[in-house]
């Protein structure tokens, strides 16, 4: 098999640098350093290119559009159009579509990173499900645990960065701020659009919102400024 000048080869320990029952799709547009290592029964679609240390377990599909460098991937782990630089992800975990991981990512056996995801820095534990438009940075997720839509880890005070600590069996609904430097103790329910600034323990369910205050009649006032209205 060939791609752009990079062969299946063996290297001086038998170890196959591309290893069996290798499967690229559309040959012509997909780049593949010679410095990459590939597991057997691999498939790569069009339109990818894989760079620096890479190390890619068997049974992994690399789906179209992806740009993956310095990175480790499991067993049975799919790519899905994302970009990954210096991370390591373990088996059996999806990434994608449009997921970023970031140097210092680590993804564990079994987790989801799902679309429009960016992890930087930070481990996320075993099964755990970061499935839309989430940023984690500078934080360890314990296994299990559920980060919702919008969950922002906020890692940076405009001087430092600091990092949180989640437990196992965690749920973070969606819209929520984690303010580090904080601890968030095993099976504890934070409820969407909460903003956490102390350690929760466990068992704990949290929530801190606005409560919304309802004007009636009031709503023409503002309306009224739109370009044709509805009468």
């Amino acid at each position: 098999l060939q791609s752009r000048g990079c062969i299946s080869k063996k290297n001086g320990e038998g170890m196959y640098k591309h290893g069996e029952n290798l499967k690229l799709l559309d040959e012509g547009s997909i780049f593949i350093a010679d410095s990459v290592v590939i597991g057997k029964d691999v498939t790569i679609y069009e339109r990818n290119r894989i760079e620096g240390n890479t190390v890619i377990g068997d049974g992994a599909v690399i789906l179209p559009g992806n740009y993956i460098v310095d990175t480790v991937i499991g067993r049975n782990t799919t790519f899905n159009q994302s970009q990954s630089e210096g991370a390591s992800v373990g088996d059996g975990v999806y990434v994608g579509p449009f997921a970023r991981l970031r140097p210092g990512a680590k993804i564990l056996d079994g987790a989801k990173i799902g679309n429009f995801v960016e992890i930087k820095n930070a481990t996320v534990g075993e099964g755990t499900k970061v499935s839309h438009l989430a940023y984690v940075g500078d934080a360890d997720l314990g296994g299990g645990c559920n980060i919702g839509c919008g969950a922002i880890f906020v890692n940076y005070d405009g001087k430092s960065k600091h990092r949180t600590t989640v437990g196992d069996n965690c749920f973070i609904g969606s819209n929520c701020n984690i303010i580090a430097p904080v601890t968030i103790e095993n099976n504890s329910y934070i409820v969407a659009g909460t903003t956490v600034t102390d350690r929760v323990l466990e068992d704990d369910f949290v929530i801190g919102r606005v409560r919304a205050e309802r004007k009636p009649g009031r709503a023409h006032k503002y309306l009224k400024h739109f370009i044709n209205p509805k009468e």
